[in-house]
């Protein structure tokens, strides 16, 4: 279902996995981040796969990025000790609303 509905919007599948887990499949908050960070992760490990003899990668890009990545890794469980599942739980409703307002005056006003 989230699937057929971002592809149909165009958007990542990200900020709709999580309120699915937590309102359909009643995870709590930081199982659902958790869960979606994972399916993420996993289908662009596969698409990554999938695009390795047909692009040129750029290793030292990846290698930087990949650097980063694993330093917000253990950035976020070091923090995961300290946020509460309603406060992660608002906070994304924000990020949420304030990036579909985002894409909605730009793509009325800038498009």
């Amino acid at each position: 279902m989230v699937g057929v509905l971002t592809g149909i919007v165009g958007a990542g599948g990200g900020f709709l996995i999580i309120p699915a887990l937590v309102i359909l499949a009643k995870q709590p908050m930081k199982i659902a981040v958790a869960t979606s960070l994972m399916i993420i992760a996993c289908k662009s490990l596969f698409g990554f796969l999938g695009d390795l003899n047909q692009q040129a990668i750029e290793w030292q890009f990846l290698l930087s990025f990949t650097c980063l990545a694993i330093i917000g890794i253990f950035i976020g469980i070091y923090s995961n000790k300290y946020i509460r599942g309603a406060s992660l739980k608002t906070a994304f409703g924000w990020f949420v609303i304030s990036m579909s307002a985002y894409i909605f005056i730009k793509e009325i006003f800038f498009s």
